[in-house]
């Protein structure tokens, strides 16, 4: 049997014309096995003739040659590479084109009988090294991941992101060598959450879907099909157990309720529909709100006021093992040198703001690129959860403030994005002088949120002082 870590995110996908500005966005938590496992953010470079290489797992020993050429790419890989792999996890290549791996999702032993898992093939925590800097469209990043799997095997069910200015994708491989892959509509969006969520595949609409060579015929061989009719990709390789309902489909549940309020649907359903579509347009600040929620407003939120078992009957959605957020945004209003922004949430989203980075970059600023393993005073992982260690500490007097910090917060680097484009195009800048100067306000807008960032803990951390429980207030007349 394989064993994999346990790495329990959820995604949101939107497509172009579902978004208020036109952008297409995937987004995702990054929820590891522990409740810290630390992370970086960083630029890897171009790369152009390299010699001959290898790239090595040292997860599952997973072992093929790296190309000699490669794009640059924003990555937020683990920090202890040598403990817990590199997970590069989510990033932009200098092509726009996002990627955000993985979704981890399971298939069932019906179908793992026939093509079961293969232990030393391409995991996620090799996936975005192997791909992100060698494809130049979304469509792209799913055939060639659809190579690399046909030829190594996977050791394990995994959702895969895809985004470019034009199309959004998700891919979900199921067996050893078995994955389908569907183009979210344009008008449409999507919430995942550890569970097969592909249903209806139309095997002759190549703009739309992809898959793995011999999947129908592997299916009908092996008889997998339960359904008289039709072609659904869950019911043939997903699960539908009592842990989904309690672990997996609440999520979803919980993100169409976000964006479709008017729909009334059964958190433990089975059949919560995969592309969904919403009469208004959708945010960044709506997606953000869906990674960062825990059935807020609901009976089911851990930290409301519902019954005990309802509180705890379902697991939310951000957690204190998230350990990055993310939402990749690639405009289609603006030129492409300046298109593509990665919003990242290194703290407990639940209690952190999303903070913009241009991806025409060629650096990040230290307190992000050279995150130590353990919590120290300049990094921005550790400043992050610092702050949000110290709010659930303390949910009931500091809640509201913190609300206040983040609303703020989106507003003030909203305003920073506007700001920045707008300087761009009025100054006409192109070229190096452009990735300059967006390198220049990534850095300025980390030291503006390291400031506030700072003085909004330091408050918290004086007001925790009023709270100890060791304390006697004396008669003032003794």
């Amino acid at each position: 049997m394989i064993k994999k870590h346990l790495t329990a995110c959820t995604s949101v996908l939107v497509g172009k014309a579902a978004t208020v500005d036109g952008s297409t966005l995937i987004a995702r938590n990054d929820d590891t096995f522990l409740p810290l496992t630390p992370q970086r953010f960083y630029v890897h470079p171009a790369e152009h003739d390299q010699p001959a290489r290898t790239w090595t797992s040292n997860q599952n020993g997973f072992t093929a040659p790296i190309p000699s050429d490669g794009y640059r790419y924003l990555a937020t890989p683990n920090v202890e590479t040598e403990k817990t792999g590199e997970y590069a996890e989510s990033g932009i290549n200098d092509h726009n084109v996002a990627m955000s791996a993985t979704e981890s999702v399971y298939g069932n032993p019906n179908a793992l009988a026939y093509d079961p898992l293969v232990e030393n093939g391409l995991a996620e925590d090799s996936l975005q090294t192997m791909v992100l800097p060698y494809i130049t469209s979304a469509r792209e990043g799913v055939r060639y991941l659809g190579k690399l799997i046909k030829q190594y095997g996977s050791p394990e069910g995994n959702g895969v992101l895809f985004s470019d200015s034009q199309e959004v994708w998700y891919m979900e491989i199921v067996t050893g060598h078995h994955w389908v892959a569907q183009r979210i509509p344009d008008d449409a969006y999507a919430v995942t959450a550890n569970q097969v969520a592909i249903q209806q595949v139309t095997f002759d609409d190549p703009d739309n879907f992809m898959f793995s060579a011999g999947i129908q015929a592997f299916v009908a061989d092996n008889h997998l099909n339960p359904d008289h009719d039709g072609w659904n990709f869950r019911h043939i390789f997903g699960t539908s157990t009592e842990k989904d309902r309690h672990y997996n489909t609440p999520r979803v549940w919980f993100g169409q309720r976000v964006l479709n309020p008017e729909i009334e649907q059964d958190p433990q359903s089975s059949e919560l529909p995969f592309i969904c579509r919403t009469s208004h347009k959708i945010s960044v600040e709506d997606v953000e709100y869906i990674l960062s929620s825990h059935y807020n407003e609901t009976p089911y939120d851990p930290l409301g006021h519902g019954p005990e078992e309802l509180r705890t009957k379902f697991r939310p959605i951000s957690m204190n093992r998230t350990q990055n957020s993310h939402v990749l945004q690639v405009h289609n209003d603006v030129p492409a040198d300046r298109a593509a922004i990665m919003w990242l949430c290194f703290g407990v989203p639940a209690f952190s703001p999303y903070v913009p980075f241009f991806a025409n970059v060629t650096d990040t600023d230290p307190t992000y690129r050279t995150t130590p393993r353990r919590l120290d005073d300049q990094s921005a992982y550790w400043m992050y959860r610092k702050l949000s260690m110290i709010v659930e500490s303390h949910y009931r007097q500091f809640i509201e403030q913190d609300v206040d910090y983040v609303m703020a917060a989106k507003q003030d680097l909203r305003t920073h994005v506007a700001q920045t484009l707008a300087h761009v195009a009025q100054e006409k800048l192109s070229g190096d002088d452009l990735v300059a100067y967006l390198t220049a306000q990534n850095h300025a807008v980390t030291a503006a949120m390291r400031k506030t960032t700072t003085d909004f803990t330091n408050g918290l951390i004086e007001k925790g002082l009023t709270l100890s429980r060791l304390t006697y207030n004396m008669d003032k007349n003794l």
